[in-house]
């Protein structure tokens, strides 16, 4: 690759392949980004300096590195900073949404979509849920639909939804939207406006630690009820810290977990890489990789999931090699019995290339 980057702290010259190179160093054929992407040296770097300032009893100021990551992410969705909460789990933020709907209403899903976006729906016991297949999603919209929730790569096989169809399918009956982009923030662009809520755990894409997810809320916060609202949720969080709070932020952090600071301490980190480096040249790079292992499958004489402009290569009946790809150094997943390989930034030719050499044999 030899796309120029510009960003705040990149010079005007600077390439993607040695800004990632600066980055990255794995010790193997790392090809599991859809399961956790791998961290930054700034981003270890910065948690060992948080870390480091606990254990001296001089701890910094890891608040101040929750509201830089929120702003990254705003800006990486599209949103102001405002419309974004920040927690740990995508789980947490479909349940808080969960909370918000009307005994009765109407949950249009993907069939075997992740359960952290389906199952708060489910778990709720008076909603009406409907699952389709995913290719099938903006056309089962009807009236009485209250809710389109679905993520927007899937997480088992890569396959993207119809997006643009499915907010055009809902806006025409009346739904409301909710897609996570946990499979797809860091390689596709992401358009908040065009739903309703917007969900996303970091620690995939977004090369941040666990510990780190978002949600974007429209800008009259939608509605929703901070049923988990503790003490960082107030407007004045250090003045809500005892009895109820007397009066919520204003903002979306109205909705924020108490946050795990450490790991927000490396993702302000990591979110500021894929700034400088531009989500298109990412997905220009993943996507090429991607390609070119579809095309090694086929001399193989294996067919993929069918998944097109998608980094995650999902391929049927060959899970069952995870391990012995492991062995040689080499990490995949093994999902519903296919072998899910997910090819990310720090990822070459050369990598796609072993894995096509290991697989045959």
């Amino acid at each position: 690759m030899d796309e120029r980057c510009s960003g705040p702290h990149s010079g005007p010259m600077e390439t993607f392949e040695s800004l990632v190179r600066a980055e990255f160093a794995p010790k193997n054929t790392y090809l599991n980004t859809a399961s956790c992407g791998l961290l930054p040296a700034r981003t270890v770097e910065a948690m060992r300096a948080a870390v480091e300032s606990v254990a001296d009893g001089r701890p910094s100021d890891m608040f101040d590195d929750v509201e830089a990551a929120r702003a990254a992410f705003a800006r990486l969705a599209g949103v102001p900073a405002g419309r974004v909460a920040a927690g740990a789990s995508v789980a947490v933020y479909s349940g808080l949404i969960a909370a918000s709907l009307p005994p009765g209403a109407e949950v249009l899903t993907a069939e075997d979509d992740f359960s952290s976006v389906v199952n708060p729906f489910h778990v709720r016991g008076d909603l009406k849920l409907r699952a389709v297949p995913l290719e099938r999603l903006a056309e089962s919209v009807r009236p009485g639909t209250a809710l389109v929730a679905v993520s927007a790569a899937q997480s088992a096989d890569g396959r993207i939804a119809d997006l643009a169809g499915i907010a055009g399918a809902a806006r025409e009956h009346g739904a409301r939207t909710y897609v996570d982009v946990s499979q797809a923030a860091g390689w596709l662009p992401i358009e908040a406006d065009a739903y309703d809520f917007v969900s996303s755990v970091a620690f995939k894409w977004l090369v941040c630690p666990r510990g780190v997810a978002f949600l974007v809320v429209p800008e009259d916060l939608g509605g929703l009820t901070p049923v988990f609202a503790g003490w960082v949720a107030g407007e004045a969080p250090w003045d809500s810290c005892y009895g109820p709070v007397a009066e919520l932020a204003h903002s979306a952090r109205r909705f924020d977990e108490s946050p795990s600071l450490f790991s927000y301490a490396g993702a302000r980190h990591s979110l500021e890489l894929f700034e400088e480096l531009g989500v298109a040249n990412v997905r220009a790079h993943d996507l090429a990789l991607a390609d070119r292992f579809r095309a090694g499958l086929q001399g193989l004489g294996h067919a993929p999931v069918s998944a097109p402009a998608s980094p995650i290569v999902s391929v049927p009946g060959l899970g069952r090699r995870q391990r012995e790809l492991s062995e040689a150094g080499v990490e995949v997943s093994d999902r519903a019995g296919n072998l899910r390989a997910a090819f990310h930034l720090y990822n070459s030719p050369t990598d796609v290339d072993r894995l096509l050499d290991v697989l045959s044999g």
